[in-house]
């Protein structure tokens, strides 16, 4: 423990006198939601205000408009404002709020591209994360055909990043921090010029500590002149402490955190079976639930291959994705779900976290996660943005009953024994 305290304090050795200056003086924009207004307030001017009162570029809006967006989430709202006038930015809000929106159009209304040069680093924990990062880079630019993203993670072979980077340089890009880092240590990537730095699910990325020093390492091979935006849906009070690190007075956004921290619209159910019961009562379930797509949470790579195998020979079209797939193949899978030609993926936590898939209504957890953080994180893949959805649980031993009272007794939500028959009203929408 005294080794990680001391790595956190020493996290960036070049703070000066300076920066503790500009960090004190008065007027610069950090606060906290409480402290601004009530949540009756905040809801009002949510539902009031348009993408348009942004004062985005054109070409932003145009391609906003497109993707169907007319108001604002409420993180949207608490941080695009701030962040588009270049000021450093640290959020937890649950998933769904539309976190990844934040810095991709913060990022390109001020990015103005320079051929050869990377003005923006993203770095996340996944390679589907990164993945769909660059996805919803895509899809915002639309419009700014000028701007290029690429995306880098391990997997695949280093040379074809390589000749990305060297054919057809991108101003953005997006990878996870090992690949990141190889890329930059051999020169092949020049951050010099970058002047956007951005970690997504940032507790994920630094809780460890070798993936900690490879950001630091990122980090500073960047201009010290850069803004910083980390995202997550949570964000621990030590955390909190270790992401400012690499900040200058950053705008803190904490939306319904702590023990508020709730999915609403979200039905949460459990059910007390043992462990050779499971297959059984998940055909049963998928028989009978109303669903557009449905996610099934196990615990580990051979499980999530052996029911995806159950499932198939009970004739349900599902899909599997784990860390024990070649990385093309788990690209290939995470693309076919998201494209809505299967219904039904059997996944480790390696989907768990940050993946955004619009038409997942239900989850359900096979096998109960390791903690409660990771539990809202799976749920969270259903009934995102305000849509509703349903989470179910199997609870077959103590440790998945503490997991699940440790849920309850944290995020101060009530999940109910699974009735015999579910209203699909009450979890799918009109």
């Amino acid at each position: 423990m005294a080794a990680v305290e001391e790595d956190v304090e020493n996290l960036l050795e070049y703070d000066s006198d300076e920066d503790a200056k500009n960090a004190a003086e008065p007027g610069k924009p950090t606060k906290k939601k409480s402290e601004e207004a009530t949540d009756g307030d905040i809801h009002s001017a949510v539902h009031l205000s348009s993408f348009r009162d942004f004062v985005l570029k054109p070409e932003l809006v145009h391609a906003i408009a497109d993707c169907g967006f007319e108001h604002p989430s409420e993180v949207q709202f608490e941080a695009i404002p701030q962040a588009i006038l270049g000021t450093d930015v640290l959020c937890q809000a649950k998933s769904g709020m539309g976190k990844t929106a934040v810095f991709v159009l913060t990022v390109l209304q001020q990015l103005e591209p320079v051929a050869g040069e990377v003005s923006c680093v993203v770095l996340c924990h996944t390679r589907e994360l990164a993945y769909q990062i660059c996805h919803e880079f895509d899809r915002f630019k639309k419009y700014l055909p000028q701007v290029k993203a690429a995306v880098f993670y391990g997997g695949i072979p280093v040379q074809s990043n390589r000749d990305t980077l060297k054919n057809d340089p991108p101003h953005i890009v997006i990878g996870t921090p090992g690949r990141m880092l190889q890329l930059a240590d051999e020169k092949a990537l020049n951050m010099t010029k970058v002047k956007y730095f951005i970690v997504d699910e940032c507790d994920r990325v630094l809780e460890s500590l070798d993936m900690r020093k490879d950001v630091q390492k990122i980090f500073q091979m960047c201009p010290r002149d850069k803004q910083v935006q980390m995202f997550s849906a949570t964000l621990a009070e030590g955390m909190r402490g270790i992401c400012k690190k690499f900040m200058h007075n950053p705008l803190e956004i904490y939306i319904n955190d702590g023990a508020k921290l709730t999915l609403h619209g979200l039905k949460q159910y459990y059910i007390e079976l043992q462990e050779k019961e499971k297959n059984r009562k998940l055909v049963d379930l998928l028989d009978a639930l109303e669903f557009n797509q449905v996610v099934v949470f196990v615990s580990a790579v051979r499980r999530a291959s052996e029911l995806n195998k159950v499932l198939a020979d009970c004739n349900f079209p599902s899909i599997s994705i784990h860390s024990g797939m070649p990385q093309e193949e788990r690209i290939e899978k995470y693309k076919q779900f998201k494209d809505f030609q299967s219904r039904i993926m059997v996944a480790t936590d390696v989907f768990g976290r940050g993946i955004d898939i619009s038409r997942v209504n239900v989850v359900i957890n096979y096998d109960m996660p390791d903690s409660s953080d990771q539990y809202l994180h799976r749920v969270g893949r259903a009934g995102r943005f305000g849509t509703k959805g349903l989470a179910i649980s199997f609870v077959s031993s103590e440790r998945d009953a503490k997991v699940l009272n440790d849920v309850q007794d944290r995020f101060a939500v009530r999940i109910e024994t699974l009735p015999d028959q579910i209203d699909a009203s009450t979890y799918m929408n009109a």
